[in-house]
């Protein structure tokens, strides 16, 4: 019978602890008479306690032990160990302490007596150690096919998984855990396959569908659910270090989430997994690249991003190159490739030649370092802009009106005659250009932030008579004679605008051509109408902005608005041209005849905009009204990083990792030690990415059959699934893993493929329950006799609880949105006031998108992602975690509260009105099963517990339903509901619903 399991600690007397140890540590000791695996029982101790100071180059005292011969050969000491004859072997002494000498690892806990018994008995056996070359790790070799193996038992095998399984567990003398039930087999792939537990009408169905195929036709239904793509997406996230911030002080904010919905898109159309890779590392590469393929090469531009005022835009470049091969060498040959950065690998046949050959594929996109910009959004340039269907229907709607005013402007321009007789006089008449009188300033006007110190209408805006206001003296302006044009010159006032104002003195009307330069942002009005409006961070300089404007005959007033973000601002001014600017000229001097048709539409333009009658120009305000709006629309568009290659660079060894110290130049290759390049391969990113998942790699496939394995096991055969070099626990099954790896080399990379089946195999499908004894032998299931249970991450256990109560909303894709947080949490970034860092939750349904939407603040971490990764570097290993924490959220945070408040509301709505009915029906949706009447009777006692507490206290119950923004049914009685809500809290904490059993 089974019984509510709530989360608890298990105290074990020390008696019975001493007595489990002793069982575990006779379990472990090897026989005398049995044979030691060197691989499996000998190198992993030597791995983890003696290679940090006798492997590689650490070669204290003169050992090295990471090699037969070395360690035949010894230290200062002489050599240490002697085959067949432990007792005369001194490694086994100072491993003992004997000898009066210090006992080893020096400085650490001695090894257990499991661990010496079995180098021990290793040396007494001889001390095999399989001698292979770094070349000829088994990670290095490309893979094949194994045979299948006979197995003795027969009927338990579904498929060549089982065969392998089976076949191991028969050699260890175990047997296969039985079958699970249907109930939790079908929350057990639901959850693996899309993260979000199954309804109770998809429980029924499957439980009243008893043909051959039924379990085949929900994997078909899973397969093809649009949250599939969303659980797949999750893992690429944390590897790519995905967030939607840059990280650092000023940790603004970007637009990779248009990369994530690739993603999410990619993985529900099962895009081959060779394609998914070419295009994240080369997409922009392919011909005729799309914009998507070129969206695709967001991965590698999920990188944080240094905007800090004291960063080296170079050394912050050479930080994201080295980050960049950390990555891609993680995510798809699990090599540590980054220890070559400053020398060679200590383990792995990398040299530090091979490391910067590497980085030479990514060293040629044209990028500073730094993030650009000012306020909220802080990108680097290469970025592309990718609008939403409804944005590009906009940006049409109003584009489709621009060209409708400007054929209006070309009606009213009337006589054809009008333009040649313009030209016919436009170089005539040499116009002087206008006289300036000195500058006048206003300012600083002190904002919270840079945003609003150019967003808000200060004095000098709020009447746009600007001749009136200057003239009448409302506003004190203060003249700055020696400003002197052509110069940057300096302004004070961090988060600030100041405002500049002059006149320009015009004999007759005349266009002229104003350059500007700003620190930081800048507008600019020419009598009242705005003529420049550029947000930007940077230092002033000449010619960032120019305006050409027409004069009125007499006086002309222009102001300047310049707005600084942090430290010194400045601003640059001078007229460039006065008449037509010089290539209009050139045009006037160019007879009809030879104009180009640039040209003559050049000369249209210019005309209709500074030399066409009265009307069209009213209609070219229109225009410019619509354009501004254009402008408006198009600058919030997203600008997704993408990769290019625009920047040829030369590649350099860098001495000590130092990028102020180059060494010898290198080309683009991969590593030496495995295999080369196809000759015809191109030597950019495309020939890497094609490289990566050629038949030749060995790696590539492995490494990925191994991140499946555990998204479905929670341990991959590999547990070190970021590195199968030479220092990685071996592989459990490494038979079974090469065959799965040629598998889905051959079956056209096909990531459903695979994990069908792995999902239909006996070894999946088997029940987690585990006796004592396998505990002790097996407590990682290493050997697979029993099937995974592990506690569910956070951002599944947030969607389960919205899933489950009916709060989910289950929108795919878009802007991320901000759910509930803790108060201040954002607070602490605020030390600039550059920007405001008031965390803006969302209204509505957005509080209730999957947690894969949940904007992640990479310096601030959503609080309730307890178990989630940084995002500041590449993690492909998920955690989990056990710890007061996740307690604490799960019992405590809104989402929770408001969910068990949503799912009491439902259960008892739709539910019988007897109690016992409505526990059950709740219970059902969070777990899928239906619960005992013991557990029933439990959750009865706390109903009631809390339903007495309630009715004693009507107040306590008013603030409890009051936690969350979604509203509820007034009409329920207050204290029920609440005592409903409280039960059902309580079964989300249950450690079966927390658990993927």
């Amino acid at each position: 019978m089974r019984t509510v399991r709530f989360r608890r600690l298990t105290l074990v007397a020390a008696p019975m602890l001493g007595g489990l140890l002793l069982a575990l540590a006779a379990l472990a000791r090897p026989d005398a008479g049995s044979k030691v695996d060197f691989a499996h029982d000998v190198e992993p101790v030597l791995k983890a306690h003696c290679y940090q100071c006798h492997g590689g180059d650490q070669k204290q005292g003169g050992l090295r032990l990471d090699g037969r011969a070395q360690m035949l050969q010894g230290g200062s000491g002489g050599t240490s160990v002697v085959p067949g004859n432990s007792a005369k072997s001194p490694l086994l002494a100072r491993l003992l302490g004997h000898d009066g000498k210090p006992r080893m690892p020096l400085g650490f806990a001695p090894l257990t007596e499991p661990q010496i018994a079995a180098i021990r008995a290793w040396i007494d056996q001889g001390a095999v150690w399989p001698e292979q070359s770094a070349k000829k790790h088994w990670a290095y070799v490309p893979p094949k096919r194994a045979p299948v193996p006979t197995v003795k038992t027969n009927g338990w095998a579904r498929n060549t998984i089982d065969d392998f399984v089976l076949a191991r567990l028969e050699k260890a003398g175990v047997k296969p855990s039985p079958e699970i039930d249907r109930i939790t087999l079908l929350r057990r792939v639901t959850f693996d396959l899309t993260g979000l537990p199954p309804t109770p009408a998809e429980v029924d169905a499957f439980l009243a569908d008893n043909r051959p195929g039924a379990y085949e036709n929900v994997l078909d239904r899973l397969f093809a659910s649009p949250h599939y793509g969303e659980r797949m997406a999750m893992p690429w996230l944390d590897a790519a270090r995905y967030a939607d911030s840059n990280g650092f002080q000023q940790d603004g904010d970007t637009y990779q989430y248009v990369w994530r919905d690739w993603v999410v898109k990619a993985m529900n159309a099962n895009m081959p997994f060779d394609q998914f890779t070419i295009q994240q590392i080369a997409g922009d590469l392919l011909p005729n690249a799309t914009v998507d393929q070129k969206i695709a090469t967001g991965f590698n531009r999920c990188h944080l991003l240094n905007g800090e005022g004291g960063a080296i835009a170079e050394e912050q470049r050479n930080v994201i190159l080295f980050d960049r091969v950390d990555v891609t060498a993680t995510t798809w040959l699990a090599t540590t490739l980054a220890c070559a950065q400053c020398h060679n690998h200590k383990y792995d046949p990398i040299t530090q030649r091979d490391y910067y050959s590497f980085m030479a594929f990514f060293n040629n996109v044209p990028e500073t370092g730094t993030p650009s910009g000012g306020g909220q959004y802080r990108i680097a340039d290469p970025a592309i802009v990718v609008p939403t269907d409804e944005d590009t229907a906009k940006i049409k709607e109003i584009e489709a009106k621009i060209s409708e005013a400007k054929s209006e402007a070309e009606r009213i321009a009337g006589s054809p005659d009008l333009q040649p007789a313009w030209e016919a006089t436009a170089l005539l008449h040499t116009a002087k250009p206008p006289t300036l009188d000195g500058w006048q300033a206003l300012g600083p006007f002190p904002a919270a932030t840079f945003d609003a110190a150019y967003a808000t209408k200060f004095p000098p805006e709020t009447d746009i008579d600007l001749a009136k206001t200057y003239l009448d003296g409302k506003l004190k302006w203060t003249g700055r004679p020696e400003w002197a044009d052509g110069e940057v010159h300096e302004l004070d006032g961090e988060n600030s605008a100041i405002y500049l104002t002059r006149t320009l003195q015009a004999e007759r009307a005349v266009p002229v051509t104003l350059s500007f330069g700003s620190d930081d942002a800048i507008k600019v009005w020419v009598n009242g109408a705005q003529v420049v409006a550029s947000k930007v961070t940077r230092s002033a300089m000449p010619d960032q902005d120019k305006a050409i404007v027409t004069l009125n005959a007499g006086a002309n007033r222009l102001l300047v608005k310049i707005v600084n973000g942090g430290g010194i601002g400045g601003f640059y001014f001078k007229v460039l041209e006065t008449g037509p600017p010089a290539k209009i000229v050139a045009a006037l001097k160019t007879p009809s005849a030879s104009r180009s048709a640039a040209t003559v539409k050049e000369l249209r333009d210019y005309y209709l905009a500074n030399a066409a009658p009265a009307p069209v120009n009213e209609a070219l305000a229109r225009v410019a009204t619509l354009q501004k709006q254009l402008a408006t629309a198009k600058s919030g568009l997203p600008r997704v990083m993408v990769m290019s290659d625009d920047r040829p660079r030369k590649t350099h060894l860098l001495l000590r990792g130092n990028y102020e110290m180059p060494g010898e130049e290198v080309k683009p290759l991969t590593p030496t030690s495995m295999p080369a390049m196809p000759p015809a391969s191109p030597a950019n990113r495309l020939g890497l990415a094609q490289w990566l998942v050629s038949a030749d790699n060995p790696l590539t496939a492995r490494v990925q059959v191994n991140r499946q394995w555990q998204l479905f096991f929670d341990r991959g055969f590999v547990k070190t699934s970021e590195n199968m070099g030479t220092q990685c626990e071996p592989p459990t099954h490494p038979e079974l893993l090469d065959w799965l790896a040629v598998d889905f080399r051959e079956s056209g990379w096909d990531v459903k493929r695979l994990q069908r089946i792995i999902v239909t195999s006996a070894t999946y499908r088997q029940s987690s329950k585990v006796t004592p004894a396998m505990r002790l032998r097996d407590p990682e299931n290493k050997l697979l006799a029993r099937g995974a249970r592990f506690r569910l991450p956070s951002m599944l256990l947030r969607d389960a609880a919205l899933a489950a109560s009916g709060l989910l909303n289950a929108k795919l894709g878009g802007k991320p949105v901000y759910p509930y947080q803790p108060k201040g949490i954002w607070d602490g970034l605020a030390i600039t006031n550059e920007r405001d860092f008031t965390y803006p939750q969302s209204k509505g349904s957005d509080l209730y998108r999957r947690s894969l939407y949940t904007f992640w603040r990479r310096t601030v971490a959503p609080s309730n992602m307890f178990d989630g990764s940084t995002r500041q570097t590449c993690k492909v290993r998920q955690s989990t975690t056990s710890t007061p924490l996740h307690a604490l959220t799960t019992l405590n945070d809104i989402t929770w509260v408001e969910a068990g408040r949503a799912l009491a509301e439902h259960v008892m709505k739709e539910a019988d009105t007897d109690p016992d009915a409505r526990l059950a029906e709740a219970f059902r949706r969070v777990c899928a099963r239906r619960a005992t009447s013991d557990e029933i009777r439990v959750l009865r006692r706390g109903l009631e517990r809390a339903l007495t507490a309630y009715r004693a206290d009507p107040k306590a119950a008013e603030a409890y339903l009051k936690i969350g923004d979604s509203p509820r049914d007034t009409a329920l009685n207050a204290a029920e509901h609440a005592a409903y809500a409280n039960s059902c809290l309580a079964i989300f904490n249950l450690d079966e619903a927390v658990t993927r059993e």
